[in-house]
This record gives structure tokens, C-alpha cells and sequence, in this order.
């Protein structure tokens, strides 16, 4: 296969991860300056959400690759 047999599985994991990071990061350390018309912080129950779909994700797909 082009890239390799677990293309798919190091993909989620990528995603997965960023996902859990983007949204734990904008939870804790929010941008320092809003423009007009933005969020002054994310919306937490969102963010802790999706970054629990993230970690599930990241977690499935890093044992997906090492169980082989």
C-alpha cells in the first residue's frame, strides 16, 4: 500500500491528538486578545467534549498500531 498498511490508524492518530491538544490548550490558556465580535474563552463543556472524542480517538488508533 502507498505509505504503508496503517496509514489510516497513524491519521487518527494525528487527528485525535491535535484535536485533544487545539481543545484543552484553548480551555486553559485562551487567546490574549479577542477581536470584537469573538468569544472572550472557549466554551468550556464544548471544548472538554471534543477533546475527550480526541483522546478516545488518539488512544484507539496508538492501540490499534501496537497490538500490530
Amino acid at each position: 500500500m502507498f505509505l504503508g498498511e496503517d496509514l489510516l490508524a497513524w491519521l487518527v492518530l494525528a487527528l485525535g491528538g491535535a484535536l485533544f491538544a487545539g481543545n484543552m490548550l484553548a480551555v486553559v490558556k485562551p487567546p490574549p486578545a479577542a477581536k470584537e465580535g469573538d468569544l472572550a474563552r472557549a466554551p468550556v463543556v464544548r471544548s472538554v467534549g471534543m477533546a475527550l472524542v480526541g483522546l478516545v480517538a488518539a488512544v484507539w488508533s496508538l492501540a490499534s498500531l501496537i497490538s500490530g
